[in-house]
């Protein structure tokens, strides 16, 4: 007997391929389930066409979906929408729908809050209360799909630290960029971490079918454990020694190096100088992120020209750096500024629109 997710909206190719096994079923109902599943959005089993009734008697076994609910819904003045979710257990995690030219990127959620800690980030403060399942990630891409058009990107950069999580994330990532399924490009999906080395390290065993993020914002040790502690754990020199393992092995791969600027923190042009020298001969590109200020941070965003300087020492040594303004920030959707403790402001919410009901 296989050890499978109770949800069917949790299980990868080859878990459902052994339930369809454990029927008797043949590896062509294993497609069938596939598509009814992920691609039409079929999970009860006396709906799903074309498969033996000993198949669908074993599949009743199973949870079909969680059951999730969207219980707020933002939307912000540049069109990106924050969906509060409501999981089985009453936990709430934010998923964001970022517009773009001819696209639709989803930021997913793969914990409800983060135990990394990152003193410049929102979701941290409410620290880490547990991992979300495979099929609660399945569930925010179908929430994304059902608001309106279809998400064409996914980003796990929402709530949490990915690589924590490693083992539903690496399901997850199976299930979207299943060709039978989701059919999500695995160069359309992103996994971004805080730097977890064994994370990425087992990324590269499993040849992991997506691309790579990685949130570094300092130029060295002392000020990288002052804004992310994981960093005494995995100091840069082994996240760097990583990620040139990983270009040489992924030798297709660009990293996305994500590095969140800081007002006389990480912003000189020692820094974009430094960078340079930590990056050499890794080919990336750099997503420079202006500090999204919260309520109690003390940290404060550079000002343009500042954020231009930096970028532009970085462009002349042959660099692709981007200057990266992050969306939704009137409604707190913005890089770094997802949080849990969220009750509070969800209740505002439903009592608005019962006041405006009324």
């Amino acid at each position: 007997m296989c050890n499978h997710s109770s949800f069917l909206t949790g299980m990868h190719r080859a878990q459902l391929a052994e339930l369809c096994e454990e029927a008797g079923a043949k590896p062509l109902h294993t497609e069938r389930l596939i598509a009814s599943i992920f691609r039409h959005g079929i999970t009860d089993p006396d709906a799903i066409p074309d498969i033996p009734n000993t198949l669908r008697q074993h599949l009743r076994q199973y949870a079909q979906a969680p059951e999730t609910h969207c219980i707020a819904d933002h939307k912000a003045e540049d069109g990106t929408r924050k969906l509060l979710l409501a999981m089985p257990d009453g936990r709430e995690v934010e998923t964001v729908l970022i517009p773009g030219p001819a696209r639709l990127t989803q930021c997913i959620s793969s914990q409800v809050g983060c135990a990394m800690g990152c003193t410049f980030c929102l979701t941290a403060t409410a620290g880490l209360t547990r991992n979300l399942t495979a099929a609660e990630m399945v569930a925010q891409v179908r929430a994304g799909q059902q608001s309106g058009t279809p998400p064409r990107n996914l980003v796990l950069m929402g709530m949490g630290e990915p690589l924590h999580n490693y083992r539903e994330v690496a399901r997850f990532i199976r299930i979207v960029t299943d060709p039978l399924g989701m059919a999500f490009s695995p160069r359309r999906v992103t996994i971004s971490t805080a730097g977890l080395v064994p994370g990425i390290r087992q990324m590269l065993e499993d040849e992991l079918p997506c691309n790579l993020a990685v949130s570094l914002n300092a130029t060295t040790d002392a000020v990288r454990e002052r804004l992310m502690p994981v960093n005494r754990r995995w100091p840069m020199e082994e996240l760097i020694a990583i990620l040139r393992d990983y270009v040489r092995i992924r030798g297709d791969k660009r990293i996305l190096i994500e590095y969140v600027m800081l007002k006389g923190i990480n912003d000189t042009d020692d820094d974009a100088r430094r960078l340079l020298e930590l990056l050499a001969n890794i080919p990336c590109t750099i997503n420079l992120l202006p500090f999204n200020p919260f309520s109690g941070s003390t940290f404060r965003r550079p000002d343009d020209e500042r954020v231009s300087a930096f970028r532009h020492i970085l462009v002349e040594a042959g660099r692709i750096a981007v200057v990266r303004e992050s969306k939704g920030q009137d409604i707190y959707a913005a890089c770094g500024q997802l949080k849990t403790a969220v009750r509070q402001r969800s209740n505002r919410f439903t009592a608005t629109c019962q006041t405006q009901a009324s």
